[in-house]
């Protein structure tokens, strides 16, 4: 059985939903405050998926996702290179993204983790959105969170989502490796947008999701934990009179590929 570990504390406030996800899933889950993985940081090695959860830690003092990301440095950095080594599973949703940005894990396009190589800027209206958008998944990406996907509607809420990297080579090169796993994409065309309200935030290309080069590593600003019933979805109800009802929230899918790829 898979096992999950969901890190809690310091203004997250997503662990629920979260738990919900990967426990429908069939994972079994640890919710752990941060302060009780620091006593036993070896905790880390006994779990097969770890994930940084939405929120905001430190009350984003200092930018989205800065002030928790050098805390997990400085006090968590041997352990969590130790974990990523072993070739398991890091999923950071939202502030989560911001978090493992900030630490270097992604988008490590060159194949080095530890060097913040991009970060979450401020949305280019620069206003918190809470709005429901449209996803493409890259069918080309090695992302294991996001195979065999296609488009999905899903919620975002976020004042700092704007993917920017370091140079224009970093850019180029996590195109060519197929590191944007997700886009932000206009619902009618299916193609993805820089334009808003479609992309909440101006990101480049519509990046909404980057993953490492081997996949392993998934940064996502859509929360996929908040819609795991079809009941979540604003527009529930004309999708049931027209026969579209999913019969699962569509986030579910994202937890779905993660816990069936560790087995």
């Amino acid at each position: 059985m898979a096992k999950c570990l969901i890190i809690t504390g310091y203004g997250l406030n997503c662990e629920r939903e979260t738990q919900a996800a990967f426990e429908h899933c069939g994972a079994q889950v640890s919710l752990l405050h941060f302060n009780q993985l620091l006593a036993r940081p070896e905790t880390l090695q006994e779990h097969d998926i770890l994930t940084f959860i939405g929120g905001f830690s430190f009350g984003d003092h200092l930018g989205a996702g800065v002030a928790f990301a050098n805390k997990v440095r400085h006090q968590l950095g041997e352990a969590l290179d130790s974990y990523v080594a072993g070739g398991r599973l890091v999923l950071g949703i939202c502030n989560g993204m911001q978090v493992i940005t900030r630490l270097g894990l992604l988008p490590a396009s060159d194949g080095q983790t530890g060097e913040p190589q991009a970060a979450m800027a401020r949305n280019d209206n620069d206003r918190f959105r809470d709005d429901w958008v449209t996803v493409r998944a890259n069918p080309e990406s090695p992302c294991v969170f996001t195979r065999g996907l296609d488009s999905l509607a899903l919620p975002i809420r976020h004042g700092e989502g704007k993917f920017t990297v370091a140079s224009q080579d970093v850019l180029d090169r996590i195109i060519a490796q197929g590191q944007i796993c997700l886009q932000y994409c206009d619902p009618e065309s299916g193609e993805p947008t820089e334009e808003f309200p479609d992309n909440p935030n101006g990101s480049p290309l519509g990046i909404a999701g980057v993953c490492d080069p081997t996949g392993r590593i998934l940064g996502m600003m859509p929360h996929p934990e908040a819609y795991l019933s079809p009941y979540n979805h604003p527009h529930w109800t004309r999708q049931k009179l027209n026969g579209v009802l999913p019969a699962e929230g569509l986030g579910v899918a994202i937890f779905r590929n993660a816990v069936d790829f560790v087995g």
